[in-house]
């Protein structure tokens, strides 16, 4: 009889700005990830038992170890990612130390068990509380374009609570995971408590299909629909972060220099490869014209380079495939009426995966620019005549991750913000939501379901079991059998007394309530 053999496929590590090869892998096999899952399970069992304090003296010399290395670390996101130096540190590392920060002061509070009042007097004599305990192996896929962020704080939220962490990064940034595996090794988290498996998609499906206990999934919402298929034919739980196409309105008092800087990083950060840019931008009738002059003027003073050039504003696309899907949006709203006012166009010189920062005006929702997620450097500009068209220009999209308003009314700007469908709206800032670590993060429609970052995010991490111990534990409790008329008459009187219009029916209640206590049971 022939015996199958699952052979590993390579990939390779690759400069997104020079194309060199940085490392190749071997792609972890279904078998590398079930064995990876049960060393993190043995792991677990012990981790799940030490203090939490002593778990946050671990976190806190991970946070002193990450700080001590930030400079190799930014350069490694920077080499397989692409994004300027700069924006490695302020967009990745500052959000991670930010994050265990969040966690050293407030994980010893949520990890409490909490006592929960019991307001019926029927349940008076009782005593109870709400536990919170790890969910065991936490598996976490995560994307390319915030390699390092992205995992870590996702990962030391579970890992803090509790639970073991077995993690895919993107085959086209595995390298910050290693970074960040040997910090967490270095801090002092045991030994096969974090472990990642190296691979394509094929190892990202066999990790939603492993005995992992929940998920944590970044990524397309054609690949999140896929696992979210898969999990629930198991029951498996899952955080499903799949993107936006964010909308960004500009109200007519706004001041046009201020919020064209803000729509010019919001766009073109991270060479626009952030599931929080700024995809759609809608600007009153009254200073459109103006405002996508002065946008214009600054994306063209924007340096376009290598990460590592100290003078780089924006870096390459992580690949030439993003570029094709560039190209084609851009095309299609030109041939659809849009107007190219600048960029439009690679910049081959600069190296394999360069585009230059662009503005399209005068776009529409026929245009694949403001319906379908870019993921590049193109602020695409959009007039409006009414706060009300705003609004429904803003929530006609299947996404909903996060918008903006942008205006001097504060109270203005926040009555729009409340009827946009999404799971944060910023006011005069956008993206640096994410950098909130006290502030949840997720999705509305197609851009997800759960949240990270935050308490909502630690809540993720843990199942929640309500403990009661009654503290009358000989007493024979009045609602057991013994069934009867007298019962029932009783039970009459009781809701009387609780629940009754007037005192003298509440103390009527109260008396033919007394036989509860006092009658024979089984």
């Amino acid at each position: 009889m022939a015996v199958a053999t699952e052979i590993a496929s390579k990939i390779v590590v690759r400069n997104p700005a020079t194309g060199e090869a940085l490392r190749d892998f071997e792609c972890a096999t279904t078998g590398d990830v079930q064995h990876a899952v049960t060393r993190a399970r043995a792991a677990q069992r012990g981790w799940r038992d030490i203090a939490i304090r002593q778990r946050l003296t671990i976190l806190q010399r991970f946070q002193h170890l990450l700080n001590d290395r930030k400079q190799q670390v930014a350069r490694t996101i920077t080499s397989e990612a692409g994004k300027p130096y700069a924006e490695a540190l302020l967009t990745e590392i500052l959000i991670v130390l930010d994050a265990a920060r969040y966690l050293l002061n407030e994980s010893y509070g949520f990890l409490r068990d909490q006592p929960v009042p019991h307001g019926s007097l029927a349940t008076k004599a009782k005593s109870g509380r709400v536990v919170r305990e790890p969910y065991g192996v936490v598996g976490i896929i995560s994307p390319w374009n915030y390699p390092f962020s992205i995992p870590a704080t996702e990962a030391l939220a579970a890992l803090i609570t509790g639970n073991a962490v077995v993690l895919k990064p993107s085959e086209l940034t595995p390298l910050s995971t290693l970074e960040l595996a040997s910090l967490l090794r270095d801090a002092g988290f045991p030994n096969d408590l974090f472990q990642t498996v190296i691979g394509d998609g094929s190892t990202g499906a066999a990790l939603v299909e492993s005995e992992i206990d929940k998920l944590v999934f970044t990524g397309s919402v054609a690949t999140g629909r896929r696992i979210a298929q898969s999990a629930a034919a198991r029951l498996l739980p899952v955080v499903l972060e799949l993107g936006g196409k964010d909308p960004m309105i500009v109200l007519d008092d706004a001041d046009i220099d201020m919020v064209s800087s803000g729509a010019v990083w919001a766009a073109f950060v991270n060479a626009g490869q952030a599931c929080l840019s700024v995809e759609r931008c809608y600007v009153h009738r009254s200073i459109y014209e103006g405002f996508v002059a002065a946008c214009a003027e600054k994306a063209q003073r924007l340096r376009v380079g290598d990460g590592m050039d100290p003078g780089s504003d924006v870096g390459p696309l992580i690949h030439e495939r993003q570029l094709r899907i560039i190209e084609e949006h851009v095309a299609d709203a030109q041939k659809r009426g849009a107007r190219l006012v600048c960029g439009g166009k690679r910049l081959a010189d600069k190296g394999p995966n360069f585009y230059a920062p662009t503005v399209l005006a005068d776009v529409t929702h026929e245009m694949r620019v403001m319906r379908e997620e870019t993921f590049g450097p193109v602020l695409a500009v959009m007039p409006f005549d009414s706060d009300e068209q705003a609004i429904e220009l803003a929530n006609d999209s299947e996404y909903g991750l996060a918008a903006s308003v942008w205006t001097r009314d504060h109270a203005r700007g926040e009555a729009i913000a409340r009827r946009i469908n999404a799971g944060t709206v910023m006011v005069n800032d956008a993206l640096s939501c994410f950098g909130i670590s006290e502030a949840p993060h997720g999705g509305w429609k197609a851009s997800g379901m759960g949240r990270t970052h935050g308490r909502f995010g630690l809540e993720e991490m843990v199942r929640v079991k309500y403990l009661d111990n009654d503290l009358l534990r000989g007493m024979k409790k009045p609602w057991w059998y013994g069934y009867g008329a007298l019962l029932a008459r009783s039970a009459e009187g009781f809701l009387d007394f609780q629940f009754a219009r007037g005192v003298v029916r509440r103390l009527r209640g109260g008396l033919r309530s007394i036989p509860l206590v006092s009658r024979r049971k089984l």
